[in-house]
């Protein structure tokens, strides 16, 4: 693989359970820096991820979009790829190499982790989730065309295209929301299969929350919409 500068970026809101173990399953020297967006964390998730070498970034106000802009405003200059993680273990860290090759090999500005193309351990994908996601790319499909698999969080992107796509959404619409513009850019997407497995400590703040899940899913039906509205009027 290139030489290309890459970051990662992980949003985190009380993870103290299982950071650590995230980070250390990290592929060794593959990151120029890793940024912990602490989201208000109550618990000692600054600490940990500080204490694994990561830099941290505080944004009290609550909203994975507000982490993940809050982070990205504060990459060091030169960074050509940025990538973005859970922090629960969901995911596999190894695989974040895989993700990043498409677009070192100038095939793809933006590649997407399906857990719906990869293999998802029994229970990790809650049935609310599996028909929400259903849900989602189906109206995509019915407004814009094009046919994604997934709006899971695990993905990686060229900095130039993310500059261009001028992402605003502070909640949970941030990643449809990128979706959705990468296909107004008609930048080059690419879904790749990954590994989803449950959490391997502490709580899910939305999945595992029924009331959360629905006004999730409210945010980002809401945010399709109003993206192809948006673009109708342009």
């Amino acid at each position: 693989m290139g030489r290309m500068p890459y970051a990662l970026i992980i949003p985190a809101l009380n993870e103290e359970p299982v950071l650590a173990r995230t980070l250390a399953a990290l592929p060794p020297r593959l990151f120029e820096c890793v940024l912990v967006a602490d989201n208000g964390s109550t618990d000692r998730t600054a600490e940990v991820a500080r204490e694994a070498g990561a830099t941290v970034i505080s944004e009290p106000q609550r909203g994975y979009g507000a982490a993940c802009l809050k982070a990205l405003a504060a990459l060091p200059p030169g960074i050509d790829v940025v990538v973005f993680m859970q922090a629960d273990l969901s995911e596999d860290p190894a695989e974040a190499r895989r993700l990043i090759e498409p677009i070192v090999r100038g095939e793809a500005d933006l590649v997407l982790g399906s857990r719906t193309l990869g293999m998802t351990e029994p229970g990790a994908l809650l049935p609310h989730q599996i028909f929400g996601n259903w849900l989602a790319t189906s109206l995509i499909r019915l407004l814009y065309g094009h046919h994604y698999t997934d709006i899971g969080g695990y993905r990686a992107i060229r900095t130039e295209a993310l500059a261009r796509l001028r992402m605003q959404n502070r909640g949970y619409g941030w990643t449809i929301e990128m979706q959705i513009r990468a296909l107004q850019e008609t930048l080059r997407v690419v879904e790749l299969p990954v590994t989803y497995r449950r959490r391997a400590a502490g709580v899910n703040k939305i999945s595992g929350n029924l009331r959360a899940s629905l006004h999730a899913g409210r945010v980002i039906l809401g945010t399709i919409v109003r993206l192809w509205w948006q673009g109708q009027r342009s």
